[in-house]
């Protein structure tokens, strides 16, 4: 059974028992986050919601949170001794896929 979930403005297709990386989400190692917005739910029985599936959730667990690996950007404007670099890091979120419910 698999579901497709929508969090963080992206889609994720997840399985019982897998690790995913999402956007940040509060909580802390350890702590229970439902997710409601169901698109799909397939298997035995396929049910496709419009756009969510009333009733269906899946429950995730926390493993950890982090930060990802640097992106650097370079700005050059040339002739004109001008240039920027910034860096960032994007948070995220790790989960792992514990049970899926639907109707």
């Amino acid at each position: 059974m698999y579901a497709i979930i929508k969090t963080g403005g992206k889609q994720f297709r997840v399985e019982e028992g897998q690790d995913i990386y999402v956007e940040k989400l509060d909580g802390e190692a350890g702590d229970t986050v439902t997710f409601g917005e169901v698109l799909f739910v397939g298997g035995d029985d396929t049910v496709v919601g419009s756009p969510f599936i009333e009733g269906a959730s899946v429950e995730a667990t926390i493993e950890k949170q982090g930060r990802g690996k640097k992106v650097t950007t370079f700005k050059y404007r040339r002739r004109k001794d001008s240039h920027t670099k910034k860096g960032h890091r994007q948070p995220y979120t790790k989960v792992s896929i514990k049970s899926i419910k639907s109707n």
